[in-house]
């Protein structure tokens, strides 16, 4: 079983490597590969894509790759392999951006990438560090996480669900902030489980050893 880590230039993907290798290792989940070959990406088990920055530019640099967003949109969407999206990645899979442009996303979870806006004035953007995670849903990848674990946030942006039944868990952040979101094969994190630590590596665990 490979899962393919993909490699995009949008972000340091040290520390994700070094988390899933960890997990894979420890679940005997078999090798990470960090990759930006379609190829690779096409024969993978499981997919993760990660992601730092603006999201216009994160699309554009996955785009920019010939054949690679194709790639993981045909393993997603066609032969249902598991996907995992962090930060940005995460964002990707909505209907659409909106940060300094509408830029289309996957569209796999339907919503809009927006602005947070605190109630509180007083609470800066970005949204940065620890927050406790509210479980809204069960799902296999959230086993053994429960309301109140912690996980580790660093952004601007966040994603306005349509359907309830996708937002698996969110976080109070003068209002609810969507933390994670998912169906059939596919979730993703707006935080970075690769550096929150117990619950971070749970999730990266259960997600290597998930068979949906």
């Amino acid at each position: 079983m490979t899962t393919a880590l993909v490699d995009y230039d949008s972000g340091n993907l040290h520390s994700a490597q070094k988390a899933f290798e960890r997990m894979a290792t420890e679940v005997g989940a078999g090798p990470i590969v960090v990759t930006s070959d379609p190829d690779v990406v096409a024969k993978a088990d499981r997919i993760v894509l990660p992601g730092d920055g603006a999201f216009p530019h994160c699309r554009e640099e996955l785009y920019a790759r010939s054949g690679l967003a194709e790639a993981i949109v045909e393993a997603v969407t066609v032969r249902a392999r598991p996907f995992f999206g962090i930060c940005v990645g995460m964002q990707m899979l909505a209907t659409t951006g909106h940060e300094y442009e509408e830029t289309p996303g996957f569209d796999w979870i339907a919503g809009d990438i927006r602005r947070i806006t605190p109630d509180d004035p007083a609470l800066k953007v970005p949204h940065m560090g620890w927050n406790d995670l509210v479980i809204d849903h069960p799902h296999p990848v959230l086993e053994g996480i429960v309301t109140g674990d912690h996980a580790y946030f660093v952004h601007s942006y966040a994603m306005d669900v349509v359907s309830d039944a996708e937002r698996l868990a969110h976080v109070d952040y003068a209002g609810e902030v969507t933390a994670i979101v998912g169906r059939d094969t596919i979730i993703g994190t707006q935080f970075h489980p690769e550096k929150s630590q117990t619950a971070g590596l749970r999730m990266i665990g259960n997600f290597l050893q998930w068979a949906p």
